[in-house]
């Protein structure tokens, strides 16, 4: 989905500033890539920060856009976000020829994007503003503009979002982020955001350290 830019200067920087200690370190990340590893079970009811999220059914979720490791031939360096629209992949590089590949869903046709940019900061639980465009064509979430749909289960923006800039430092008004609709994983149905079910995107926003060496590359 697209999104208006609410934040100052001054707020991006603290921003980046508070989401720097809620990254993980890779460096463990090798010793555990095993050959089509997948994360199937790892979709279950879970905790966070006061809410709980419901189990998926990931049963019902063709088992090809499950959390798993694969092999990944690219010149970009480890840390890089690839995110191929076409086939419903979005890929976090690992070393050694490896990525973690998670099921994404993209934006309807006119609404899809692609280019480079890079994560510039990234919120749990965060706020959705939907920008004035999407208000007139949907006239019922008009109310959010301005004031926002705060956090919560049924927020667009689900449990995680990040925040995609170009290189300019300019917002792309583009995000990747969670939702609570695990049905849409494998099709077009966002208006122009990259969204991962619940569980995912926690997991690629743990693995993710803001800034301009956090790239994203969005082909289609």
């Amino acid at each position: 989905m697209r999104f208006r830019n609410t934040l100052t200067a001054f707020g991006l920087v603290a921003a980046l500033a508070l989401t720097g200690c809620t990254t993980t370190d890779n460096s463990t990340d090798t010793a555990k890539i095993e050959k089509g590893q997948i994360f199937s079970d790892s979709y279950g009811k879970m905790s966070d920060a006061g809410y709980t999220l419901p189990a998926i059914p990931i049963n019902r979720v063709n088992p090809k856009f499950h959390r798993q490791i694969v092999s990944y031939k690219t010149d970009e360096k480890p840390g890089t976000i690839v995110v191929n629209t076409r086939e419903r992949f979005l890929y976090y590089i690992l070393p050694n020829g490896k990525a973690m590949r998670y099921g994404i869903g993209v934006g309807k046709q006119g609404f899809a994007w692609s280019g480079t940019a890079y994560i510039a900061w990234k919120q749990a639980w965060p706020t959705w503003h939907p920008p004035k465009e999407m208000a007139v064509r949907k006239p019922e979430i008009a109310r959010y503009v301005d004031d926002g749909m705060g956090p919560g289960l049924n927020n667009p923006l689900g449990a995680r979002a990040m925040y995609l800039f170009n290189e300019k430092g300019q917002d792309t008004l583009f995000r990747l982020h969670g939702t609570p609709e695990w049905a849409s994983i494998g099709t077009a149905a966002s208006s122009g955001c990259i969204r991962l079910m619940n569980q995912d995107v926690i997991d690629l926003y743990n693995r993710v350290r803001p800034g301009k060496g956090a790239k994203v590359v969005v082909i289609q």
